[in-house]
């Protein structure tokens, strides 16, 4: 990554010394002023035809001198770091007002008075303090459907935020800040824009500032608005390395704790909280329950617990409460930052977690895949897109612990059909509570499916195929977007057969991404290509015996990546009959997870356990797949035929 700014390198290495402290909130001490409708216009919207009282941030523009005197009491009062007044500084978010055009010129000028008064109280002083640029959440949801009769229907879309986020951005750091805080996150696809912005931002430049990160814990239920846990979100957006990640907002201390506490525990950056001062209080001067005294003794506990490295107030705090907060907390050491085991975290609106060597294997569903499942296929030509999202969830309920998505078909127009269905199983919490597996041969189609998830999910696929330049920057863009990546054992000569071109592709494939990149080996997922057997063909013969080895030694020498593939291309040539399919599935996956198969394309709830198959049948099967007699394939095929044979039989009987 690139260096920080001084600045930057100042702030790390004061959170390594103390506990260091935010400022409060800006809209409680505005109210405070009791302002009118003639202090929002001021010289600059005289004549606008939208009232503009509530609309803080432009208070920059047209009472200045406002704004800096509540950032003034509250580095009088110990923060170490003041935020920008730029929470609503978005296009997005101007827009009701009709003031879209002014965007530049208020996070600029924001940037710059929050630095004014930075440099006042240094002269006055001598201490050092920073400026956060604040990044709001926007009044919008990439997540959500406003409209519950159309839950695909999205009022912005994840470019749009891209852009709005890109714009805010280039103001405030022409403007001169230290940080950027997206903050109050209540849906993390739209955080993932932010990132997304950030990271295209500072692509061309030979510096970067450090991000904060900051969500927001909607209720008592521990999720986001759009109904992410806590860990689950963390995993979802923790690829953008930020100097912090926290919570802040509609929660007081004493309920976000068990929340923090999770992060100060998976998370391997600093922590920080900014909590509301207690519950809402329409009686009390700040319109909420605590005082100073109350809300710096709950975090005096957080502190002491060692929980905390950053720490402030949010909706109801004032400079006295943010005074008492760095009172209590200067006693206490700051968090140690954990070591923690590499394993691959994924995320939908709940957490998996795979250790590279655990011994388990994780099922993909296959069903919601066109090339997969003719039925699910025919229902999306239908454009019965509730029928299908019917299959997702059967996968799920069945016990799969991903699903793979797939509308690679002629007839559709995949990119549209990926973006529709995704929004829809966003809807579905029985079925978006697991990671999603975007699977396409085309490109486009799987940034579509990125743009649309707001968890930790796995694209499927990419690989050498086009070569080390185009494969990379694939990769970087997968990386970007916080996903996990299936590489295929595929290269600029073809697909790999045999096990020597299966390994030899991946390790090149991992070197080329963990020592170029610096992309996270634990999010690799090598697909070794599982071939069909039982074909006739004799060059077949060793393909499962192939994939079985390759998988051996991946293992072996791409340390904490992960193996999969598609169990069913195994029995391929045996379609129409499921007994003998199923059973090949059964022993196939017995030997490849000995081997150290982590994850595989599955029917889910259609696999036979392997000491339950038929014993004659199961040895037949394993002659085959194992390679080990010439004639195998001609005995299972006698044997599948007379198999299907007694199915028919049966079914005759039963009539």
């Amino acid at each position: 990554m690139k260096p920080y700014t001084p600045r930057g390198q100042e702030i790390e290495k004061l959170l390594k010394e103390r506990i260091v402290v935010l400022d409060g909130a800006m809209g409680t001490m505005v109210q405070q002023y009791k302002l009118g409708e003639q202090d929002f216009r001021g010289d600059y919207f005289p004549d606008h035809p939208i009232d503009l009282k509530g609309n803080n941030d432009l208070l920059v523009l047209t009472r200045p001198d406002v704004i800096k005197e509540i950032h003034l009491q509250y580095l009088e009062a110990g923060s170490d770091i003041i935020e920008t007044n730029t929470f609503s500084g978005t296009k997005i978010a101007q827009a009701d007002y009709k003031l879209e055009h002014i965007v530049y010129d208020l996070n600029r000028k924001a940037a710059e008075l929050a630095k004014e008064a930075v440099r006042e109280f240094t002269a006055k002083t001598g201490k050092q303090a920073y400026v956060a640029g604040a990044l709001g959440p926007t009044n919008r949801t990439a997540s959500l459907s406003p409209d519950v009769n159309n839950p695909a229907y999205r009022a912005v879309t994840f470019d749009e935020l891209v852009d709005t986020y890109y714009e805010q951005i280039v103001a405030l750091v022409d403007g001169g800040v230290d940080l950027l805080l997206p903050e109050t996150v209540f849906d993390t696809l739209n955080l993932k824009a932010s990132i997304v912005a950030i990271d295209k931002y500072f692509a061309d430049k030979d510096f970067r500032i450090p991000i904060m990160l900051s969500v927001t814990i909607t209720d008592a239920s521990g999720r986001t608005l759009s109904g992410q846990t806590v860990e689950a979100f963390w995993y979802s957006v923790r690829q953008a390395k930020p100097l912090s990640v926290g919570i802040n907002c509609a929660l007081g201390a004493v309920e976000m704790r068990p929340y923090i506490e999770t992060l100060s525990k998976i998370s391997e950056c600093y922590i920080s909280c900014y909590p509301n001062a207690g519950l809402p209080n329409p009686l009390a001067d700040t319109g909420y329950d605590e005082t100073p005294a109350m809300t710096s003794g709950f975090l005096d506990e957080f502190a002491k617990s060692h929980l905390l490295n950053i720490v402030g107030g949010c909706c109801g705090t004032t400079p006295d409460h943010i005074r008492a907060i760095a009172e209590h907390v200067k006693r206490h050491a700051p968090r140690k930052l954990p070591s923690l085991e590499v394993m691959t975290r994924l995320s939908g609106l709940e957490p998996l977690v795979i250790k590279p060597d655990g011994g388990l294997f994780y099922m993909v569903g296959e069903r919601a895949n066109v090339t997969g499942s003719p039925k699910f296929a025919k229902l999306i030509k239908e454009g019965n897109f509730d029928a299908g999202l019917a299959i997702a969830r059967q996968q799920v309920e069945s016990g799969a612990n991903i699903i793979d998505i797939n509308f690679d078909e002629g007839m559709l127009d995949s990119e549209q059909c990926m973006t529709h269905f995704l929004n829809l199983v966003a809807s579905e919490p029985d079925i978006c509570r697991v990671p999603i597996m975007i699977d396409s041969s085309k490109w486009s189609v799987l940034e579509a499916g990125m743009r649309c998830v707001q968890g930790k999910s796995i694209i499927n696929s990419i690989s050498l195929k086009e070569g080390e330049e185009i494969f990379l920057d694939h990769a970087r863009t997968c990386m970007n977007y916080g996903a996990a990546v299936i590489v295929m054992a595929f290269d600029e000569k073809g697909q790999a057969a045999t096990k020597e071109d299966k390994v030899r592709i991946c390790q090149r494939a991992y070197k080329l991404l963990v020592e170029e990149i610096n992309f996270p080996p634990e999010d690799i997922i090598f697909d070794a290509n599982i071939l069909t057997v039982g074909t006739g063909i004799e060059e077949h013969s060793n393909y499962a015996v192939d994939f079985i080895e390759a998988v051996r030694e991946i293992k072996k020498t791409c340390p904490h990546a992960l193996t999969s593939g598609g169990i069913s291309n195994i029995s391929f040539s045996f379609r129409g009959n499921n007994t003998v399919r199923e059973a090949m599935h059964s022993s196939f996956l017995y030997h490849a997870i000995k081997a150290g198969l982590d994850m595989g394309i599955v029917n889910a709830g259609m696999l036979e356990v392997y000491e339950e198959v038929e014993p004659v049948l199961l040895q037949l099967v394993e002659d085959v797949l194992l390679n080990r007699r010439p004639d195998a394939t001609e005995r299972l095929i006698d044997h599948a035929e007379q198999v299907k044979d007694q199915a028919k039989a049966g079914k005759e009987t039963d009539k």
